[in-house]
């Protein structure tokens, strides 16, 4: 059986959820390089807004799911903090699309991840992680203060939700496709 390979990047700021993303519905136990935040990272690392977070990621979270017998996601984790942004095009290389995960908190730690998707004409989803519960913003509202086009889907979802992270995933594949060569 000829298996398809789709390599599929989850990305966004430190504390954004993206491990916590790819553990909720990866169907298998997920690699994730996560190393205690130490005080050699005060003053390096903001943790304004996520002042209870004690692990990060340091190189890649790596989970896989079926979609089919023939179509398998492999997801790639990316860390958040900007001295490991150097480890991103070799996480993007060969992904179809991207994830980047918003928190209304800190909005300002997303900008990074859709400038680089942005820059490198890689489809990508802007998905608003309300795991830290009611957001108080639009669809609009988010819209302009990240300078999303019109063709940027936005979603909504709790990454500690299998269900809510498979949605996500789906409306990134969905956009992914949208994009690619009609055939004549």
């Amino acid at each position: 059986m000829n298996r398809t390979s789709v390599k599929i990047v989850i990305a966004g700021g430190f504390g954004t959820g993206k491990t916590t993303l790819v553990s909720s519905v990866s169907e298998i136990t997920p690699l994730t390089t996560e190393e205690l935040l130490t005080s050699a990272s005060v003053g390096i690392d903001d943790v304004t807004g996520v002042e209870s977070k004690t692990h990060t990621t340091v190189a890649l979270d790596f989970g896989r799911i079926t979609i089919s017998p023939d179509v398998v996601l492999y997801l790639f984790g990316t860390p958040g903090q900007d001295r490991f942004w150097f480890m991103w095009d070799e996480l993007a290389e060969g992904a179809v699309g991207a994830i980047v995960l918003v928190d209304t908190r800190r909005l300002d730690t997303s900008f990074p991840a859709v400038d680089y998707f942005e820059r490198r004409g890689i489809p990508f989803v802007a998905a608003v992680n309300q795991f830290f519960g009611e957001c108080e913003y639009t669809d609009d509202e988010i819209r302009s203060a990240m300078e999303l086009g019109a063709e940027v889907p936005l979603v909504w979802l709790d990454a500690r939700d299998r269900a809510s992270s498979k949605l996500a995933l789906i409306a990134l594949v969905r956009h992914a496709m949208s994009r690619l060569p009609q055939a004549a």
